[in-house]
């Protein structure tokens, strides 16, 4: 069992920036590959980025290519969602969750994932 325990959202004026970070625990990290998805209210739960259990390999979905940047440090066992030049669209509640390693690098549907967390709420005002 994997423990996901996610900090660092708030209000941010667009344009600026935050850091999420979660702490897992329970569990051997690095057998996990690691995700970010967000959900804003009446849409559906979607992949933000993902991370392979190295940190090596990485995926982000279009919409946060080049402003957005995930990474891990295994030896905290912690995975983190850098977010620069937030937009009001970038509004929602921000979930991590852990995917046991079963041949891929990294994982982008939400089915794939075995571990959430209880998620922390981004507001970017205009």
């Amino acid at each position: 069992q994997v423990h996901l325990v996610e900090s660092g959202g708030g209000l941010v004026q667009a344009g600026g920036s935050l850091r999420l970070s979660c702490a897992a625990s329970g569990s051997t990290f690095t057998d996990y590959a690691m995700g970010w998805f967000r959900q804003a209210p009446g849409k559906e739960r979607d992949v933000v980025a993902a991370i392979s259990w190295s940190g090596g390999t990485t995926y982000y979905a279009d919409s946060v290519k080049g402003r957005f940047t995930i990474s891990r440090d295994n030896a905290k066992n912690t995975v983190f969602l850098e977010m620069n030049r937030l937009k009001p669209e970038d509004t929602a509640v921000y979930y991590c969750a852990a995917a046991r390693l079963s041949g891929r690098s990294y994982y982008t549907k939400s089915y794939d994932y075995d571990w959430w967390g209880q998620g922390t709420q981004v507001t970017v005002s205009s």
